[in-house]
């Protein structure tokens, strides 16, 4: 279970071991424990001008995923052989300011926002509400396998 972590800002919300647990308990849901994605701690401006050039919204925003594979569902029994999967993108900053809003501990929206981000990558949507109802639910179980506080 490969895994590259880049900051950008400051550490608080997240740590290494928390990103590792996410990392390797999503994946292990996934039957893909091998694959390999990165995971970049950002703060708005970067990822305002993200969203801006790839989704059109001149907004900042919680994650973006950026999938090696990008309109492709990964077949989960095959993914044990990919290799990259892609990026993803979390920024810090809007991570504690949700968490504020949904009265949750930024480590436990990190979490979530992390596992969101890696379901992302692996082919799962929510535009459509019968899609939500799969990936929403699956995300939540995952984080409650999540030891936030280590």
């Amino acid at each position: 279970m490969p895994y590259t972590l880049y900051t950008r800002v400051k550490r608080g919300v997240f740590s290494r071991r928390l990103t590792h647990e996410v990392v390797e308990k999503t994946l292990k849901e996934l039957n893909a424990a091998s694959a390999v994605l990165s995971v970049h701690c950002i703060g708005d401006t970067r990822m305002r001008r993200l969203n801006a050039t790839y989704r059109g919204k001149d907004k900042t925003t919680d994650v973006l995923s950026f999938s090696s594979r990008e309109g492709m569902r990964i077949d989960m029994n095959s993914a044990e052989e990919l290799e990259d999967w892609g990026d993803i993108f979390i920024n810090i900053p809007q991570i504690y300011r949700q968490a504020k809003e949904f009265l949750v501990r930024p480590k436990e929206e990190y979490a979530r926002m992390l596992i969101h981000g890696i379901l992302h990558l692996a082919g799962y949507d929510h535009i459509k509400p019968k899609d939500a109802r799969v990936m929403f639910p699956l995300q939540e179980k995952i984080l409650r396998s999540i030891n936030i506080d280590g």
